[in-house]
């Protein structure tokens, strides 16, 4: 999910996408041990004062709400960098290149909300939490490919982080639309204002970062007393931020977009991420009895996000070069392809966020956070054993050397002197 500045032995700097890839797997075991700690420290004599200090007030909030508030909306404004970099300057910015992970994002949303709300059987106190299996965790996902290492292709790498940063689109417009509710229309008028501001100050040239950064504190406070979720004020707030393009060419080393993404990827990754796994992810499993256990409401997020996730994504994929419409990823077998679908059941983070927005009962929360773990793990476990067994693809080696010219050609940062006339946007 990260990505972070590394010299080469010729003092060049590795190609962003690699370094993408190597943070992210970082990260993603950092968040594994997170939530691993998480849960046994919820099933401890120290169990009390885990959950005792979450529930602490502190300047009006506790401290879980100031995790899932305000450290998730740096968060969001991550995510947001990302997505637009990609839209603007990246794997997502030609319809030849989204066709594929935007047909399989679609297809991996709308399958797990249809196996859950099935397994669920329309129960009205159930039915908030459709979208809890929606989102794939990148970083978590990431995680498990890195531990395959060269067994798992570049191209399936590549197609999962795009189709995780496409979903994460989708949950971020399922957060703004479906839960949000009693607007207070000032603080919103309050937003949209400061929004407009940040954006007239990008088409003006400006290009401080202090000075949105500065906005983005602002739009935040706006947002958290409109009614909406606060962290959507980081999405908005990225949008804003100016990008230098560069096409088929290493990343503008001025371009304001590019520092701030780079600057919040290790406090986001090792940092924010799994400390939000950490306060989100503790169950105390002795407080649940067997029937709470295989309840619908867990019963159809794991579902949701093992079956469904894998049958929506690799229909979408197998449809879409079967009938020509997007190429299938270079290098990959089919095996290796439904794995990576197995493996975007890893819904982590986003599920336990969404989670806690769709139920006001702590014992449903508590079962979603249960549903969520499940079904996670088990993508895990069954993605990466499909994934280490699956034979390679003839053309694996020569592919994977191809790609790797590719990535370096398509790096992180270009030289200064050839990149200073071109224009944010």
């Amino acid at each position: 999910m990260a990505l972070s500045h590394s010299s080469s032995s010729n003092g060049g700097l590795v190609s962003a996408v690699r370094r993408f890839m190597e943070s992210a797997s970082a990260g993603g075991i950092v968040l594994m041990v997170a939530a691993l700690l998480a849960m046994l420290i919820a099933n401890s004599p120290f169990a009390g004062s885990y959950f005792d200090t979450l529930h602490c007030y502190v300047g009006g909030l506790s401290v879980l709400h100031w995790i899932n508030d305000g450290l998730m909306a740096i968060f969001f404004l991550f995510v947001g960098l990302e997505i637009k970099r990609e839209l603007v300057d990246g794997r997502l910015s030609t319809w030849d290149q989204r066709r594929l992970p935007v047909l399989a994002a679609i297809a991996g949303m709308a399958a797990p909300a249809a196996v859950y709300l099935l397994v669920t059987g329309g129960d009205p106190t159930l039915i908030n939490g459709w979208a809890i299996p929606a989102a794939t965790d990148i970083a978590f996902a990431i995680g498990v490919l890195a531990l395959l290492g060269p067994r798992a292709p570049t191209s399936l790498k590549l197609f999962l982080v795009t189709v995780a940063i496409v979903d994460d689109m989708g949950a971020v417009a399922i957060i703004a639309l479906f839960y949000t509710s009693g607007l207070v229309i000032p603080a919103l008028l309050a937003a949209v204002v400061i929004l407009a501001g940040m954006f007239a100050l990008n088409r003006f040239g400006v290009r401080s970062l202090p000075i949105y950064l500065l906005g983005f504190g602002l739009l935040w406070f706006a947002v958290l007393l409109s009614g909406v979720h606060a962290t959507i004020a980081g999405v908005l707030a990225a949008f804003a931020i100016p990008i230098v393009r560069t096409p088929g060419a290493p990343d503008a080393s001025h371009s304001p977009l590019h520092k701030l993404e780079h600057a919040l990827n290790a406090p986001v990754a090792f940092f924010i991420v799994p400390l939000f796994g950490f306060a989100n992810a503790g169950v105390a499993l002795g407080g649940l009895t067997l029937d709470e256990i295989l309840s619908p409401m867990p019963i159809g997020i794991a579902a949701g996000l093992f079956i469904g996730k894998q049958l929506g994504i690799f229909a979408a994929v197998w449809l879409a070069v079967k009938s020509g419409f997007a190429a299938k990823p270079r290098g990959a077998t089919w095996l290796q392809i439904y794995a990576v679908a197995v493996i975007c059941g890893i819904g982590f983070t986003m599920s336990l966020f969404i989670g806690g927005l769709a139920f006001s009962d702590p014992l449903l929360v508590e079962e979603a956070k249960l549903g969520t773990l499940g079904g996670s793990l088990l993508a895990a476990f069954i993605g990466y054993a499909l994934m280490r067994f699956a034979p390679l693809d003839a053309g694996h080696v020569r592919e994977e050397l191809a790609q790797a010219g590719e990535i370096a050609r398509d790096g992180d940062v270009e030289a200064i002197e050839s990149d200073m006339q071109r224009k944010p946007r």
